[in-house]
């Protein structure tokens, strides 16, 4: 705590929620008030902690809840806004329902924590949420409408959304049906399509930043984590760090590598997708870490293994949203759209299918080489030329009749 007043509050709520005895309180705020009198600068929280009477956990908790009580006088105070409600709250801000005075309309309000506040690196991201949100103008994107600061408070001024999150559809291992999976998703690809063009990659994807209206319009939400492609100087000073959720986090992302693009929103879709149709998320694990190697190495159970009810190309369109490598993915949006509108329709996805029958092809003929080693590691020309020879006709035999198939089925239709 920075002042005395922090201090006595703290130290109430301590004892209001019966984390600590009167008298115990009483104790430690006097030795705070002797190592103040001495130049000394240890918090109340720590003295605390130090004599065993409260966890850093229950600290944190506390700390939490003082920020989001205090939240609520100068979110008053801010000019133009009458503040209705408190309607969300997340780890990074609080978020209120509000009423613009000068246009009567309803809006919801971003309000950074006073914790988060005194940090450069905080403020600067909630700016770039809102600087990001700015460039964009999409029925499917959250509008942004202001940014700025109020009695020592940073708020973000955005449209309210008079509906819910995908998550909330998806709670308890429901699924979302595959007709209207297929519309939401085309909608928030529509979305990403749009933020990339501008250049920009949203990098956090998932099922609690899509949101839907009353009526059923998708809504992006949530350009906290936005990042220019082209910015480089951030890419470099985020090196090395994994910045998305776990559970839908692209494997470039876990890695922490400079050189993302829109494959990695891509990827996160894929996942959101594989979610809503399956009730389950793609890779589970006991701990945040064991979640996102499974991202890098494991392989993907394909959605259809899990909902037999699904149309066979729900299964090719998310595994090539969910290739490990960029390039094995749809290269942008548009391309995800056509497929996913051809399988609304009843056709086949023809830019999937095509992606799996050459990654079939590679795969088959890397095992054709395979089978060529003799056991020392030495390898016969003529015994090798033969099998690879036959291993490329058959694999062109199939790829034929792969070819084939669609052609037939885009001429029955």
């Amino acid at each position: 705590m920075s002042n005395n007043i922090d201090d006595t509050q703290f130290a109430r709520l301590v004892v209001d929620r019966k984390l600590c005895t009167t008298n115990e309180v009483e104790l430690v705020l006097n030795e705070h008030k002797t190592l103040i009198e001495k130049g000394g600068r240890i918090p109340l929280p720590e003295l605390l902690i130090k004599h065993g009477y409260m966890t850093h956990s229950q600290v944190a908790r506390l700390n939490m809840a003082m920020d989001e009580d205090s939240m609520y006088r100068p979110a008053q105070q801010i000019p133009g806004f009458q503040i209705l409600c408190k309607i969300g709250q997340g780890a990074m801000a609080v978020v209120f329902k509000a009423k613009q005075l000068s246009l009567d309309r309803i809006v919801a309000i971003k309000v950074l924590p006073k914790r988060l506040s005194e940090n450069p690196e905080f403020v600067e991201r909630f700016y770039r949420e809102g600087r990001a949100a700015a460039r964009l103008n999409h029925p499917h994107i959250v509008q942004a409408f202001d940014v700025g600061e109020s009695s020592g408070y940073h708020y973000f001024v955005m449209e309210y959304i008079d509906g819910d999150t995908i998550y909330e559809k998806i709670t308890d291992g429901r699924c979302v049906p595959e007709a209207e999976a297929l519309r939401i998703i085309i909608q928030t690809a529509g979305a990403l399509g749009h933020a990339h063009a501008q250049g920009l990659i949203h990098r956090d994807v998932k099922p609690k930043n899509v949101m839907l209206t009353k009526d059923g319009t998708v809504k992006l939400a949530d350009m906290g984590l936005a990042r220019e492609v082209g910015d480089y100087k951030t890419a470099a000073a985020e090196a090395g760090r994994a910045y998305g959720t776990p559970y839908y986090i692209s494997p470039e992302q876990v890695r922490g590598d400079i050189n993302i693009d829109c494959r990695a929103d891509v990827y996160a879709l894929g996942a959101t997708f594989y979610h809503m149709v399956t009730g389950k998320v793609p890779f589970d694990g006991s701990t945040p870490s064991s979640v996102m190697h499974k991202h890098l190495k494991e392989s993907l159970v394909p959605p259809d293994h899990i909902n037999h009810s699904l149309s066979m190309g729900i299964g090719e369109i998310v595994e090539v949203m969910m290739a490990k490598k960029p390039d094995d993915r749809y290269p942008s949006t548009e391309e995800l759209i056509e497929d996913l509108q051809a399988v609304a329709k009843g056709e086949p996805p023809l830019q999937a299918r095509d992606k799996y029958d050459h990654a079939l092809l590679h795969s088959l003929a890397t095992k054709g080489s395979a089978i060529s080693e003799s056991k020392d590691g030495s390898a016969s020309a003529t015994e090798s030329g033969g099998v690879s020879h036959q291993l490329i006709l058959a694999l062109g035999v199939i790829l034929a009749l792969s070819v084939l198939f669609n052609i037939v089925m885009l001429i029955k239709d």
